[in-house]
């Protein structure tokens, strides 16, 4: 899950260099593409669109950037033939992934997942080997304020699920038909910052490794978010 890690952290503390955020948006782009593909390409009509774009935006994706994917899946020379196809597999010592791709080739796509996945001492399952280990919730996360009462307040008001003090963040949960309500109650609080806001997937329960054997995890993990085809890598890796 986003931004409810330590490694998360160090990584947005670094910042993302230009390359970084342009794999980002290519692949954010795709998804985009994928959900306003045979509409007009309005949110307010299409959750799923809305969904993603709240995911843009919490990733800093210029609205121009936003527009432009949409205008590519509705326009006349906007073919968008992404393919969604999902992976199982696990990663060394028994770590569970699920690895979401959109894809114009899937033949390209399962090689590259296998291999990388090979290369790291992990394996492919079957399909549903490891999906019933996650549940398809909102996460949204907010910076600390000194105020968790009143996060904690406005969260239960808008009928969120959880709300956690994790020391220099706040992360709330929600159900994925909640998501967008409850994230308009925060901005209507006066939050207009979010580190993490999207609709992902959540693992019921994690598993906690040494930091060796975690950093090959995320060694793997990372080498699968780099492969182009690859949108979202879903763990249940305690870190």
């Amino acid at each position: 899950m986003s931004g409810h890690s330590k490694w998360a952290t160090i990584h947005r503390k670094k910042g993302l260099i230009d390359a970084e955020r342009g794999k980002i948006f290519q692949k954010i782009a795709k998804e985009i593409q994928v959900a306003a593909k045979g509409t007009n390409g309005d949110p307010d009509m299409n959750p799923g669109l809305r969904m993603v774009i709240e995911k843009a935006r919490s990733n800093n994706m210029p609205k121009d950037n936003i527009q432009k994917a949409i205008d590519k899946a509705i326009g006349a020379s906007g073919d968008v033939n992404f393919e969604s196809i999902r992976y199982e597999g696990y990663a060394p010592h028994g770590i569970a992934l699920m690895v979401d791709c959109l894809t114009d080739n899937k033949n390209r796509t399962a090689m590259l997942v296998r291999s990388t996945l090979t290369k790291h001492g992990g394996n492919l399952g079957t399909d549903g080997s490891v999906s019933y280990l996650f549940k398809r919730k909102g996460v949204i996360e907010i910076v600390a304020n000194d105020n968790f009462d009143e996060i904690m307040e406005t969260a239960i008001n808008a009928s969120a699920l959880d709300c956690i003090d994790n020391g220099d963040s706040y992360l709330i949960i929600t159900e994925p038909d909640d998501f967008l309500s409850v994230k308009e109650a925060f901005e209507k609080s006066g939050v207009v910052e979010f580190l993490t806001s999207e609709v992902t997937f959540v693992p019921d329960n994690k598993i906690a490794l040494s930091d060796e054997d975690t950093e090959k995890v995320m060694n793997l993990i990372s080498s699968l978010e780099d492969i182009d085809d690859v949108s979202n890598v879903y763990h249940n890796l305690d870190i």
